[in-house]
């Protein structure tokens, strides 16, 4: 078929950086070099231009004020400074927080940290579909309660949460909504006002920009949101985010925002398209396969399936002409089966026989055609899946 292997299907743990992206950041790498916080002469001039905008090309993405939009090292900072942030500010009046089972590590242990100085988490269930219970979650608030944190598109099971609705029930509580949307950013539509999120979490490198940036939302009225700056320093992002900005990459990430907005869905669409069409090819050879996470409300590029009777490590080695994940990059230093699939349910041994496919931009679909295939022969050759639907 003329495919390069391996071919690349773990789009979730990065993507490859376009070209374009590379274009926009090369002069911020060499004869462009001034600082953006030195306010005295022209080097530094150019520099926070750039800086700015880059800043409301991203915020126009997800309909938000420039001024409310900072930059960071990525979403892990970015969901470090809105959870531990928030608590900081109002652990005494406000102890409480909700955080879903299943979101992503860097939260999850945020969180643990905030318990350690006194505040209280309820860790909400999630459905086998990995989607919360809307009533659930209402039941889980209070008075005390001072910040809600979902997952906007997951990173292990592609699944969307309903956003708005959860954005809905906070604001009427007075609760304010972080969105981890690392996942979703670039990729779906998001509105912080219409789906009334205070807090949103940006990494480049997950839409085809640069390792190393990414951006966090903080709504600044209506309502303003009160937190505890992370970082100590001397006072850039408006004392928010202290350290030196690297220009290269905020303006990588504007760049990769810019081209993101252009044919938005259009590539959901093709995307659509081929991680269905690949579906069924595997479905059609192995109706037993199991589909982790919701099937209508999801982010296509990310595919998580279940092989019932095989053994994980086989399926990994038998796949290696496909870079494919079994869980979170993030998390894959680990050991044993991902949290998130036995949180909808999954016991140890199908959790470890799955496979994360992850799909984007750059993907072809004779690569598809040639993944489909390859995974088709080697659960044959493996002897596993029952041939009877099991869903």
């Amino acid at each position: 078929m003329g495919v390069k292997t391996p071919v690349y299907l773990d789009y979730q743990a990065t993507t490859p950086m376009d070209p374009q992206v590379l274009d926009a950041m090369t002069p911020w790498l060499g004869p462009r070099f001034g600082n953006p916080h030195s306010s005295t002469h022209r080097f530094g001039w150019e520099a926070e231009a750039a800086i700015d905008q880059a800043r409301g090309t991203i915020a126009s993405l997800i309909n938000a004020d420039p001024k409310a939009l900072f930059f960071t090292s990525g979403a892990t900072e970015s969901n470090n400074l809105a959870i531990k942030g928030v608590m900081e500010a109002l652990i005494k009046q406000k102890p409480h927080m909700v955080i879903p089972v299943t979101e992503h590590k860097c939260v999850v242990e945020s969180a643990k940290v905030m318990e350690r100085f006194g505040a209280r988490v309820t860790w909400l269930p999630v459905g086998a579909n990995g989607l919360i219970d809307l009533d659930d979650l209402a039941d889980s608030l209070s008075d005390e309660t001072a910040l809600v944190s979902v997952m906007a598109v997951h990173n292990e099971i592609g699944v969307v949460q309903p956003l708005a609705k959860i954005g809905a029930l906070c604001r009427e509580r007075g609760i304010y909504f972080h969105c981890d949307a690392a996942q979703a950013f670039g990729k779906i539509p998001l509105d912080v006002e219409r789906m009334k999120i205070d807090i949103l979490s940006i990494s480049g490198h997950k839409i085809y920009g640069p390792k190393g940036v990414g951006a966090i939302y903080i709504r600044r009225s209506r309502p303003r949101v009160r937190f505890v700056p992370q970082m100590s320093g001397g006072g850039q992002e408006n004392g928010v985010r202290a350290g030196t900005l690297a220009p290269a990459l905020c303006v990588g990430l504007g760049e990769a925002a810019r081209l993101a907005s252009l044919d938005m869905g259009q590539e959901e669409s093709r995307i659509k398209g081929l991680m269905q069409g690949f579906l069924a090819k595997i479905r059609a050879s192995h109706p037993g396969i199991l589909i982790n996470g919701d099937l209508d409300a999801r982010w296509w590029g990310n595919l998580n399936i279940s092989f019932p009777g095989l053994s994980g490590d086989l399926l990994m080695s038998g796949v290696r002409d496909l870079a494919v994940s079994s869980g979170s990059a993030c998390s894959s230093a680990s050991t044993g089966p991902s949290y998130v699939l036995e949180a909808i349910g999954r016991p140890r041994s199908l959790a470890s026989a799955s496979l994360r496919f992850g799909i984007g931009r750059f993907t072809t679909a004779e690569e598809m055609d040639f993944a489909a295939e390859t995974v088709c022969r080697v659960v044959s050759e493996l002897g596993g899946v029952t041939q009877d639907a099991a869903e």
